[in-house]
């Protein structure tokens, strides 16, 4: 690997900054402190459920779905997917390796597969948004 054991490399006046983090949790960590039995059921057991849920919308909701909507869904499950499979291959952690910062703000370490997820689940709200009924007061 290119980056592993080297110190972060700096693009842009350190704006993007690519070095390697290995992920237990989820999103920005959350859950990383939880019990190993309990951390696996719900990144290893349960994302493969809700990702088949994602699935099905898809195929059989697109009557109902824009193709944006659509197009949300498929950032979400591919995003999803592909961090589930990094995560069974790397004994339930994810390969993260680029952050990003403009002054002294910097986001947490991510990856390719979480801008998939972020951006479909960004759009989707942007579709219902305008999709929803309007207010009958």
């Amino acid at each position: 690997m290119l980056l592993g054991g080297a110190h972060p490399l700096s693009l842009f006046g350190g704006t993007v900054r690519f070095e390697l983090a290995s992920n237990p949790g989820a999103f920005m960590s959350l859950g990383a402190g939880l019990a190993e039995p309990v951390r696996q059921a719900l990144l290893l057991g349960l994302v493969p459920a809700l990702l088949a849920l994602v699935c099905c919308a898809c195929l059989f909701g697109p009557a109902r779905l824009s193709r944006g909507g659509l197009v949300a869904l498929g950032l979400i499950a591919g995003g999803g997917l592909g961090n589930w499979l990094d995560r069974v291959l790397h004994d339930g952690s994810v390969t993260d390796f680029v952050s990003l910062g403009l002054g002294r703000f910097r986001t947490g370490i991510f990856n390719v597969a979480d801008v998939a997820v972020m951006a479909g689940v960004l759009l989707l709200m942007r579709f219902a948004r305008r999709r929803a009924p309007a207010d009958p007061r």
